[in-house]
């Protein structure tokens, strides 16, 4: 009964929050030029979050600014790690391939992009990208779908994966990969990791959990941004564990326990949740998120 009260609660709460999102109207606009999707609300001319979906070069997403318009939260190429591109995904090892680390044209190649939902309280695009052997050809086929709500004080940002095979292939066991964010870290900045558990920092890294939020001082923000990432109950090896490496970039790692394998023609889904909010760390949003999301009250002891 207690957990059904929660639901009720959660649902209502949401329902309240769509109804504000209403008043934040968002577009989305495609720049073929500079090969970007970018969301807009309604009245500002200044994009609050761009997908860089080029040609030759891994899909990712940055900026996200703060939902209040203030603050740039991710990251592209910080100079201690290069390779790390805001929000993006990408597996250590494919078929003995490294795409975590090599975001260039020889690892990937764009199909397409496109618009599914370009304006409203809810919008969505889509790309699709293959993953490229070292003699040239495809080996895997990715698809991502995201989708972004407004409620006025949050971005709720749902990404769908899937990975199709275009030849046999085989993912292997590696500490990191898969989705991974990257925020606006610099040396000496205040920061803080938390997982599910209650577990901060160092004590995150390498622990199964439900979620991971990282918050920190933003430049241009006088608090702190937060990005939580939420591991769908459907992904395989639920909960997953998770990457925190020193300078607070993370993801859930759907390879740090064991490898895995799709024969040609064979997809494996995945599906995220980013909470992208500011101020305080909020247990509770992320708990009441969490209940509508994965459609169950979280169990702490996960």
């Amino acid at each position: 009964m207690k957990h059904y009260i929660i639901a009720c609660i959660t649902l209502m709460m949401f329902g309240l929050q769509a109804k504000e999102a209403k008043k934040n109207d968002l577009h989305l606009i495609h720049d073929k030029g500079a090969q970007t999707v970018s969301l807009y609300r309604k009245g500002n001319d200044t994009p609050l979050i761009v997908q860089n979906a080029k040609k030759d070069f891994r899909p990712y997403i940055h900026p996200i600014v703060g939902p209040d318009g203030k603050g740039e939260l991710t990251q592209y190429s910080p100079r201690h790690h290069k390779h790390q591109t805001g929000v993006y995904w990408a597996f250590t090892g494919v078929n003995g391939r490294d795409y975590f680390h090599h975001p260039e044209g020889s690892y990937w190649k764009k199909k397409s992009m496109e618009i599914i939902n370009g304006q409203g309280a809810e919008v969505k695009w889509k790309t699709v990208y293959h993953l490229l052997a070292k003699n040239g050809g495809p080996v895997m086929e990715e698809t991502q779908t995201w989708s972004v709500l407004d409620t006025g004080k949050e971005f709720v940002m749902d990404l769908e994966w899937s990975g199709k095979a275009v030849v046999d292939l085989s993912v292997q066991k590696k500490p990191y990969g898969g989705l991974f964010l990257r925020m606006a870290y610099e040396r000496g900045a205040k920061a803080e990791a938390r997982n599910t558990k209650g577990q901060k920092n160092s004590e995150t890294e390498g622990m199964r959990a439900p979620w991971v939020n990282v918050g920190m001082k933003i430049p241009g923000r006088d608090n702190w941004g937060n990005i939580t990432v939420f591991d769908h109950p459907d992904n395989p090896e639920y909960p997953n564990f998770w990457r925190v490496d020193r300078q607070f970039g993370f993801g859930p790692a759907s390879a740090r326990g064991a490898g895995w394998s799709l024969k040609q023609g064979e997809s494996r889904t995945y599906k995220h949740r980013l909470v992208v909010y500011t101020g305080q760390f909020n247990k509770e949003l992320i708990d009441q998120t969490w209940a509508e999301w994965a459609g169950k009250v979280l169990n702490p002891k996960n």
